[in-house]
């Protein structure tokens, strides 16, 4: 008895500090932070485990700070993000500094929205700490995190970037990867007002850089790189991602800071050593800039990131794995919607092409045809966030189960926070009536999200707050009204009643 006392309050001590949570995301991304705030507003008790010290994921944390797409479908908490952002920079006019997108803003005005949303929201989150190990038991999952602290969920979600949650928990990946798009490590700079002195980056090539624009140095082939793409000008170059402040988002794939990698099947070690390459080729580009093109004055901003370079946390991996789900979102159903019956399980929309980068892959021209695939906007059903074969598990990022080739119009930031959305809301119910994810029929998640004010279906005829705005969606999903899509440029669009042009 002697011997077995100490074990005994070792054993009730530990139990006693296991805190138990209706639903455990790990990864406070652009999806796992969305997912988080609407299971916490439904009801549920959420924690968020985040590897960062901030939320936002691909938004914030990775400084890829301007929107692709859905200007005309800001539903939900998308909406609710992006209306943030018009009042802290004075309207949405405000928002549309530079021209590769409608929104821009600086990341580290995205963390603070995306904080205080979850803080109002009543979700715990845990900064700077990881996964170790998830194990399903059969009152749910227990998760062991890197502060040596143990906790419980009945819900277990996959915020991460990469889907490596789903990869341990067993998750069936589809087997459709052709090659994983070009990463970027994007940078955040501005212009100071004295020359910035670079100090010349591990490996700098020139070479690399020299056809990013149109100056003395390009190989000009009438307008045009070797790779095809448009030489614009230095000013159109830095513009492309000026933010309302004046800061300049670095994410140029003209020659500039795109960078190839087959990571998905590496180890952490080799994927470290990506990430570190990604970086100099960043730095490489920016030391090109103030060097080469003559812009002095810019540096890395050192006031956007905590970081010792300045640098975001991580970059933009623009390819996670993908797992098999209840139901798979392909290219095909974007195209034809009505030829599928994907549409009735509508929950999230995007109206961004099929964006691919592969600009840097040596396979480059085989997959050429997937640098704009054009589709008209479109819908994605409930079934891509619920893998098959592990229970009581969701995907909230990029790793969900839609085709290879689709992932380039789905990995876009309002779509994974529109799937991430849905994915909280599923939870939440899931946890209050006693079912599993997969036996929640998506009306019950439209629902939801409906009283939210999402879009299920991108119509544009209707926006939410207008007058018969619900009834339209619900009749889309039912079938009773249908769209007509269109591909117009870098905004498709879906009509019920098409304007006459």
């Amino acid at each position: 008895m002697k011997k077995t006392l100490p074990l005994l309050l070792s054993l009730l001590a530990f139990l006693s500090c296991t805190k138990s949570y209706d639903v455990v995301i790990v990864g406070g991304g652009t999806g796992g932070s969305a997912a988080a705030i609407e299971a916490s507003r439904d009801g549920a008790s959420v924690l968020v485990v985040e590897s960062t010290p901030w939320l936002g994921g691909m938004l914030t944390s990775a400084g890829v700070s301007a929107i692709d797409g859905n200007y005309r479908l800001r539903g939900g908490l998308f909406g609710e993000f992006t209306d943030s952002l018009a009042a802290r920079y004075g309207g949405y006019e405000a928002l549309k500094s530079g021209w590769v997108s409608n929104i821009l803003f600086n990341p580290s005005v995205g963390k603070d929205i995306f904080r205080n949303m979850a803080e109002f929201s009543g979700v715990d989150v845990r900064f700077s700490t990881s996964l170790l190990k998830a194990e399903k038991k059969k009152a749910g999952w227990v998760l062991s995190l890197s502060d040596g602290s143990t906790v419980k969920g009945k819900i277990l979600i996959d915020g991460t970037e990469l889907g490596d949650v789903a990869l341990s928990v067993g998750a069936h990946e589809l087997g459709d990867r052709v090659s994983e798009q070009d990463l970027t490590y994007v940078a955040i700079i501005k212009e100071y007002d004295s020359p910035v002195v670079m100090e010349k980056p591990e490996g700098y090539d020139p070479d690399l850089y020299k056809s990013c624009c149109d100056n003395p140095l390009a190989e000009n082939i009438d307008g045009m790189n070797p790779f095809g793409q448009t030489l614009w000008s230095p000013e159109m170059m830095l513009s492309y991602g000026r933010l309302p402040d004046g800061y300049m988002m670095i994410n140029w794939p003209v020659c500039g800071n795109d960078y190839f990698a087959e990571y998905l099947e590496m180890t952490p070690a080799e994927r470290e050593e990506v990430v570190r390459k990604a970086k100099l080729r960043t730095l490489g580009f920016i030391y090109f800039l103030n060097t080469e093109l003559g812009y002095r004055n810019l540096g890395i901003a050192d006031d956007v990131y905590p970081t010792e370079d300045g640098l975001p946390f991580f970059p933009y991996w623009r390819e996670a794995r993908r797992f098999a789900g209840h139901d798979t979102m392909r290219v095909e159903a974007a195209k034809n919607p009505y030829d599928y019956d994907l549409y009735t399980r509508a929950v999230a929309v995007g109206d961004y092409p099929v964006d691919h980068h592969h600009v840097q892959n040596p396979r480059r021209e085989e997959l050429s045809h997937l640098w704009f695939g054009k589709i008209p906007s479109f819908s994605v059903p409930l079934g891509v966030v619920v893998p098959v074969g592990v229970e009581d598990f969701l995907i909230a990022d990029k790793a969900v189960s839609v085709s290879w080739e689709m992932n380039g119009g789905t990995r876009l930031q309002p779509v994974v926070m529109g799937l991430g959305q849905a994915a909280g809301a599923l939870a939440a119910i899931s946890v209050k009536s006693g079912r599993h994810p997969s036996e929640v029929p998506a009306s019950e998640v439209q629902k939801v999200l409906l009283d939210r004010g999402c879009y299920l279906l991108p119509f544009l005829d209707l926006a939410p707050g207008d007058e018969g705005f619900r009834e339209l969606q619900e009749k889309g999903i039912k079938g009773e009204v249908k769209g007509t899509g269109r591909s117009v440029g870098w905004a498709n669009e879906t009509w019920v009643n098409t304007p006459e042009e």
